[in-house]
């Protein structure tokens, strides 16, 4: 057991160092820091090196991650922003969901699968993961745009639209009708969370804010951060939904400043590195080698309908071509979000151990492409805005 401990230990020490030098490089290569941490992570895991090990400890703590990453965007996000881009968000939800879900059905029927087992595919292609791509706007200067609030909002809709189809298609084919439970779970959930949002969070941090302990606020904001993931997990919505809607709740007090800023320190230190390093170190590729023409056509599928879908959505919410074809690749990554769906497949025999496999390369590889295709999408654009401020400056003086 103490063997064991010593190890682990070591391990994290060992991902965390990894990650930042990896992704010092992947800075220095002109690619965001988070590419590298992936990239990291394969290194590290079975596939490589063997140096790191999938275990159940290190996934529940790469969740945290997760957690606290979304959490610091929901912190992050400007509320009025987020209004502005309602619309947009709404659109390039649904779009970003209908083109996959489309597309992802006819490779299915291309592949003679079932019926449930095509839907299911479209469904897992429909799932967004914008845990990557929080992170690479966040170090694009671009989280806190209109585009950024459009992608976040958009991957609230995603989650719930994604959920509640997926438990329409899971109870459909085991032929059981009644969804009623499983619809009012949702309802439940957001009604609750945003009536605690408006009600409970500001009080609670104002009870916090004199007690005279240690990180008192920041202590606060952590309560309310998870009890808001177990609820968002308890109801089916997905814990990192709770965490993001916790963070702006907390936004709109007086006390996002503190909160965020001590969360990061927590976070980007230790949670978020071991987060985005698991993701690599879970993948695995042994055997694969044998599906690689559907491993090619399933990730071209991924890519493109995401893309194309959230471009579209994006752009018949006002965005300029540029801007949309940006929130489109926003969207791309699956992350944690289809790997659980695919889970949830195998379990329920939608979904064999063969295309298991096969889609956890799709979606590491959809993980992959997300992080540089950003940096093209908004390099332009943040290029001008860089100009602009130096000719700002320039003129002031």
């Amino acid at each position: 057991m103490k063997g064991e401990l010593i190890m682990f230990i070591l391990e994290l020490g060992i991902i965390i160092l990894a990650s930042k030098l990896v992704g010092e490089l992947s800075v220095r290569l002109g690619q965001p820091s988070v590419l590298g941490k992936l990239l990291a992570g394969i290194v590290l895991g079975p596939t490589v090196l063997g140096w790191v090990n999938d275990t159940d400890l290190l996934h529940q703590i790469s969740q945290l991650g997760v957690i606290l990453l979304m959490f610091i965007a929901g912190l992050e996000t400007d509320i009025d922003e987020f209004k502005r881009s309602g619309k947009a968000s709404v659109f390039v939800g649904l779009a970003g969901i209908a083109a996959p879900l489309a597309m992802g059905y006819l490779a299915g029927a291309a592949m003679r699968l079932s019926v449930f087992e095509s839907l299911f595919i479209g469904l897992l292609l429909s799932a967004t993961s914008v845990s990557i791509s929080v992170q690479t706007l966040k170090e694009l200067g671009r989280l806190k745009s209109r585009e950024g609030a459009a992608v976040l909002g958009a991957a609230v809709i995603d989650d719930v639209v994604v959920v509640v189809l997926l438990a329409f298609a899971l109870s459909l084919s085991a032929g059981d009708v009644s969804l009623g439970s499983v619809l009012l779970k949702k309802a439940l959930f957001f009604a609750v969370v945003l009536l605690l949002s408006w009600k409970v969070v500001p009080w609670l941090l104002k009870r916090f804010a004199p007690m005279r302990v240690t990180e008192s606020v920041v202590s606060a904001g952590l309560i309310i951060c998870l009890l808001f993931a177990a609820f968002a997990e308890y109801t089916g919505v997905a814990a990192m939904i709770g965490a993001y809607i916790a963070g702006m709740a907390i936004g709109l007090t007086n006390y996002r400043q503190e909160v965020a800023e001590k969360t990061e320190a927590i976070g980007y230190s230790f949670f978020v590195p071991v987060f985005f390093a698991s993701i690599g170190v879970s993948a695995q590729f042994s055997g694969v080698l044998d599906q690689l023409w559907l491993i090619v056509a399933l990730c071209a599928v991924a890519i493109v309908s995401k893309w194309i879908g959230g471009a579209l959505g994006a752009k018949a919410a006002g965005f300029g071509w540029r801007s949309s074809w940006g929130v489109g690749a926003a969207m791309i990554s699956r992350g944690e979000v289809a790997l659980i769906i695919a889970a949830i497949g195998r379990d329920s025999g939608l979904m064999s151990e063969e295309m298991f496999a096969v889609s956890v390369v799709v979606v590491l590889v959809t993980t992959l492409v997300t992080p540089p295709l950003l940096k093209v999408m908004f390099a332009e654009k943040v290029q001008g805005n860089t100009e602009k401020i130096v000719q700002s400056k320039a003129e002031g003086a």
